[in-house]
């Protein structure tokens, strides 16, 4: 998937409700964190906990630049949880953490700002 990281960039083209309702986007807690040093772009290993209705599924993020491993545990985050997973090296991404670049490119994640229940999903 290619992503558009220039804010310069027009808007995607129109689609519908019902097509953006079937994009399943929750929250989840972080609950663990590590390096990934076999990916080709340097990033992380992250174990999200989206409650009882989706569970904990792991995901591969390029966020070093801005977030050490041991400073995620315990933040919210928000992930795509309905794309198929993703072969990345040995590691299976199962859900796409959502973020922002800043003004380098370099991912700001998308976090509500106050907490809320793990696997609510945004609307």
């Amino acid at each position: 998937m290619h992503l558009i990281h220039d804010p310069r960039s027009p808007a995607a083209p129109r689609i519908d409700f019902d097509r953006f309702l079937t994009v399943d986007i929750r929250v989840g807690t972080i609950v663990a964190a590590e390096a990934f040093p076999e990916a080709r772009k340097p990033a992380l290993k992250l174990r999200i906990d989206f409650g009882p209705g989706v569970g904990v599924k792991q995901s591969s993020a390029q966020l070093t630049r801005h977030y050490a491993a041991a400073a995620l545990i315990g933040r919210q985050v928000a992930a795509v949880v309905n794309f198929p997973p993703r072969q990345i090296g040995k590691f299976v991404s199962e859900v796409l953490t959502l973020g922002f670049p800043d003004e380098n490119g370099e991912v700001v994640l998308f976090s509500p700002d106050r907490p809320v229940p793990d696997g609510a999903r945004l609307f």
